[in-house]
């Protein structure tokens, strides 16, 4: 059996996508360190990705969990012919998607008379930075899907165009404009005093 050749030190080439992808081969041949440093390595972009995609919050943990579950899974079947990175951030996409599945055939019921008011007051406050995610929540809230998910792959995880049409089974012309018309919309919207506008 083959092993692909391991970067010298985990923390030099932590997040290089050759890197992740070396130690993803590695780990599909069985080498448990390779397992925790790649999952180490990519939790934060898996747990940034679903944020963004899921509607919830409150699910954003049990979906990383849930994509890394289903990561291990199949590792046996990476050929690593894309990125390590790419490879886990479709599975995270597909449980996303999955989630809302489920979500839409689930009843909801709720025994508080404003359950919205009551979801406010559930939400941590004085947190630094708060405010902020919550805004950027809001802007991006107002995007379309696919615009939404072009700009997130692009600029917020940055990931290159290729990668990002790859992830979203479209070219990358398609990328590119969808992150181009979410720009300027999101310009638009703060020049106009943010989210509070909807188109």
């Amino acid at each position: 059996m083959i092993t692909p050749t391991l970067p010298a030190s985990p923390d030099a080439t932590e997040s290089s996508d050759e890197s992740l992808t070396n130690w993803a081969l590695a780990a599909r041949h069985g080498d448990s360190a390779a397992v925790d440093h790649l999952m180490r390595a990519l939790h934060r972009d898996v747990l940034r990705y679903v944020a963004y995609l899921g509607a919830d919050p409150q699910a954003v943990d049990d979906l990383a969990q849930d994509t890394f579950l289903r990561a291990l899974g199949s590792l046996h079947r990476f050929e690593g012919r894309s990125s390590a990175r790419t490879w886990l951030l479709s599975i995270a996409r597909r449980a996303v998607i999955d989630s809302y599945r489920r979500a839409a055939v689930r009843p909801r019921l709720s025994d508080v008379q404003d359950w919205q008011l009551a979801v406010e007051l559930a939400q941590p406050q004085g947190l630094p930075g708060f405010d902020d995610g919550v805004a950027l929540l809001d802007l991006l809230a107002v995007l379309p899907d696919e615009r939404r998910e072009a700009f997130l792959l692009t600029q917020l995880l940055g990931l290159p165009y290729e990668e990002a049409a790859e992830l979203s089974n479209c070219p990358v012309g398609t990328v590119r404009s969808r992150v181009s018309r979410a720009r300027a919309t999101l310009v638009d919207l703060l020049a106009e005093g943010g989210a509070a506008h909807t188109p």
